[in-house]
């Protein structure tokens, strides 16, 4: 049978009509699909920021995979102004960024390569303000509190 025959045959039992019916179906179910996928895309991206804006900054960035490091608390001694501490908090992905900066090494203690960065910062912020970096201001002391926390006196 010719392919003019077999078009006429479709025209004749309506088959043609029908095969435009099933097509535009199965175009209507892939949209549909489409449209689901999308919808449970979106539905996942908002329950995972959901989730993240219950984190504290500290287990969002850890989440993320960013470096992450805050100070916690100042105190100063009433008694002697120039002395005082910093408590710091930071995660594992802060001392991971120290490290390729060269402020430490595997098998340091994180609050060892903290400290380091700490100095060097101290030094960096007397430097410009025209201040000696080399003048006696006390000594840093890092006490580790908890894994991540340190209070820096």
């Amino acid at each position: 049978m010719g392919e003019i025959m077999k078009k006429l045959l479709k025209k004749v039992f309506g088959l043609d009509k029908i095969e435009e019916e099933v097509e535009i179906a199965r175009q209507k179910l892939e949209e549909a699909e489409k449209a689901r996928l999308e919808a449970e895309a979106s539905v996942q991206k908002a329950l995972e920021e959901e989730e993240l804006a219950k984190l504290t900054p500290k287990e969002r960035a850890t989440a993320k995979g960013e470096p992450w490091v805050a100070v916690l608390d100042t105190h100063v001694n009433k008694d002697n102004i120039r002395n005082g501490f910093f408590e710091l908090d930071w995660n594992e992905h802060f001392v991971l960024e120290l490290k390729r900066a060269g402020y430490g090494f595997d098998g340091d203690p994180d609050e060892e390569i903290v400290d380091r960065w700490f100095r060097d910062l101290a030094r960096n912020i007397l430097g410009e303000e025209g201040q000696d970096t080399t003048r006696g201001a006390g000594f840093i002391n890092v006490v580790p509190i908890s894994k991540g926390k340190s209070e820096v006196s």
